[in-house]
């Protein structure tokens, strides 16, 4: 790519910082939780929309969601916006950035598009954080067609290689039979019991898992009064494999745990599945390569390797389109994303330099991968 390109999509980026650091701050400071993202979603539609972006609310069925679009290239690149917050904790996982960076790198690709041989795409994608927003547009088609996608997550360090766990979750009812604790007990079925066993199962399965397999869950409810055997208790349990391919084992082992203790007790198991299981990511090597590359150019922190330590619905579209997922550092010192201290780090002076950076950089990776440059 000519310098004078990636100088005019780093100059295009800086002259819309006020616009995408406000959007940032914006979001910010209206919270939205899991497919109530409407100001959210509304806002960063704006933003395009005024920058001559063909956008098209409510994509794949979800309120919350839409599909800007700009360019007619034969290569259709996507940027992900996230903008769902956590509940009670506001955007500690600064989601806020996220929407704010892929559209600058859309904004700053527009005028490009054509000449770089690219559809230009950003994708608003509500409930990454409890709900698989991106696995259900995935599974609506949205990214039907799409050679590439990408993000980039704020954190407290740099990575370019990003791995997560596979997750799944699980939401558990027992129905049992009320009667008073010392005038029948024997007419009950003790719903509160079902479900101490089991939990009492899962902890003796644990021992059992390979390292990398983890079993996590509260109960909701279990019993309103002590005098009265209850009825009903309900839990809500997540499952981490680190592949999609082990995620399906471990579900039927838990399964099998909390289906037993109902036969034991004599209540009745309802089982249900709150969300689409959430993938373990699959990044793209040159993809990767190209990222890193721009990354350095613009002066980022040297990336570090990372295990696997967290969950992202993006994992879904990496199984099936070649994506990224890199995180840029903050400089949130010990804050990680889910604390509170992180939420307030990802409005400071030092996460809005990096909101700008990532945008420059997800936009110059996108523009390496016009035809004859890089092939899909």
């Amino acid at each position: 790519m000519a310098v004078t390109v990636k100088n005019a999509i780093r100059d295009r980026v800086h002259a819309h910082a006020d616009s995408l650091i406000g959007l940032s701050h914006r979001i910010h400071a209206h919270p939205e939780t899991a497919f109530e993202e409407h100001r959210a979603a509304a806002w960063t539609s704006e933003v395009l929309a005024s920058a001559g972006f063909d956008v098209v609310a409510s994509v794949g069925g979800l309120e919350t969601a839409f599909s800007a679009s700009c360019g007619d290239g034969p290569l259709t690149v996507v940027f992900c916006a996230e903008y769902d917050a956590l509940p009670g904790l506001g955007h500690a996982c600064g989601h806020n950035l996220i929407a704010a960076a892929s559209t600058g790198a859309g904004l700053a690709l527009a005028p490009y598009a054509d000449e770089l041989g690219l559809t230009v795409k950003v994708v608003g994608t509500p409930a990454e954080e409890r709900g698989g927003g991106k696995a259900l547009l995935l599974e609506a088609g949205v990214f039907d067609g799409v050679d590439a996608a990408m993000m980039v997550h704020p954190g407290p360090f740099e990575t370019v290689r990003f791995r997560s766990f596979a997750l799944g979750t699980l939401d558990i009812e027992y129905a049992g039979r009320a009667a008073h604790a010392t005038l029948a007990p024997y007419q009950a079925r003790n719903a509160a019991d079902a479900m101490t066993l089991a939990q009492v199962a899962i902890g003796l399965l644990r021992q059992q898992l390979p390292r990398d397999q983890h079993v996590h869950g509260v109960v909701t409810s279990a019993g309103e009064a002590p005098n009265i055997i209850p009825a009903r208790s309900t839990a809500s349990y997540e499952i981490r494999a680190t592949a999609a391919e082990d995620l399906a084992g471990l579900r039927a082992r838990v399964e099998a745990c909390f289906q037993g203790a109902a036969l034991a007790t004599g209540c009745q198991a309802r089982l249900t599945r709150p969300e689409p299981d959430y993938l373990d990511f699959r990044d793209d090597a040159g993809l990767a390569r190209l990222y890193a590359a721009n990354a350095r150019a613009l002066g980022r922190p040297e990336p570090v390797a990372r295990e696997p330590f967290a969950m992202t619905d993006m994992a879904n579209v990496s199984h099936v389109v070649r994506a990224i997922h890199p995180m840029l550092d903050i400089g949130s010192g010990d804050a990680v994303p889910h604390d509170p201290a992180f939420a307030a780090a990802a409005v400071s002076a030092t996460a809005d330099r990096s909101l700008l950076d990532a945008a420059v950089v997800l936009a110059l990776t996108a523009a390496d991968l016009r035809p004859g440059a890089f092939t899909l």
